[in-house]
């Protein structure tokens, strides 16, 4: 079973209108009531992004308050796009 995860947490809508391959969907409100949908691994390396970096922030923040050690803030899902087809 993997450890990492990918987490867009836009709203449905956005999630709806594209998102990474092989992501779950939480938007960043709700994640401290449902990362465990995801994962109860707190060391579990969990990719986080949205529009712009702001929601996957608050996100990282609020996973790591409740002891989620690896929380990445990856930032905007254009720049992601971006980057993988920089790749």
């Amino acid at each position: 079973m993997s450890n990492v995860f990918w987490i867009d947490v836009r709203t449905i809508d956005e999630f709806n209108a594209g998102h990474l391959e092989g992501a779950a969907h939480i938007p960043y409100e709700e994640i401290a009531p449902r990362i465990s949908e995801i994962t109860t691994d707190k060391n579990a390396t969990i990719h986080l992004y949205c529009r712009s970096g702001n929601r996957s922030g608050i996100a990282q923040q609020t996973l790591q308050s409740i002891g989620f050690t690896n929380a990445i803030n990856e930032g905007g899902y254009e720049d992601l796009l971006r980057k993988q087809a920089g790749q």
